[in-house]
């Protein structure tokens, strides 16, 4: 069940996640997004420690496609250098897996 992977990011407002949700649910990287927030973030960045408030964008996918919902979020992100992880959905209903399957097909031509 390798095949399916849960990608993660993250915004600085609720409307540029259900952006980044809105187009790559539309154009079939994804299956579907769930958007989370507000949450309180902790880190590093550029060598200063920082803490503030992010939404957290979730987003079902195949391994097939990730490289393209990648390439998607980085060219449409507001940020330069947004962090993007994946991790294995290890099992899962059948119904849902076969959603995940299926809604990110590439629609044939008419």
């Amino acid at each position: 069940m390798a095949d399916f992977l849960q990608v993660s990011t993250a915004t600085a407002t609720q409307e540029q996640a259900v952006d980044l949700a809105r187009s790559a649910v539309g154009e079939r990287l994804a299956a579907g997004a769930q958007i989370v927030g507000p949450v309180v973030s902790a880190f590093w960045h550029d060598g200063e420690f920082g803490t503030g408030e992010e939404w957290r964008l979730l987003l079902k996918t195949t391994r097939a496609r990730y490289k393209e919902l990648e390439v998607h979020l980085l060219e449409h992100h507001p940020w330069g250098n947004p962090e993007i992880a994946a991790v294995v959905i290890e099992t899962g209903s059948p119904g849902c897996l076969a959603w995940i399957d299926a809604s990110t097909q590439l629609a044939e031509p008419a």
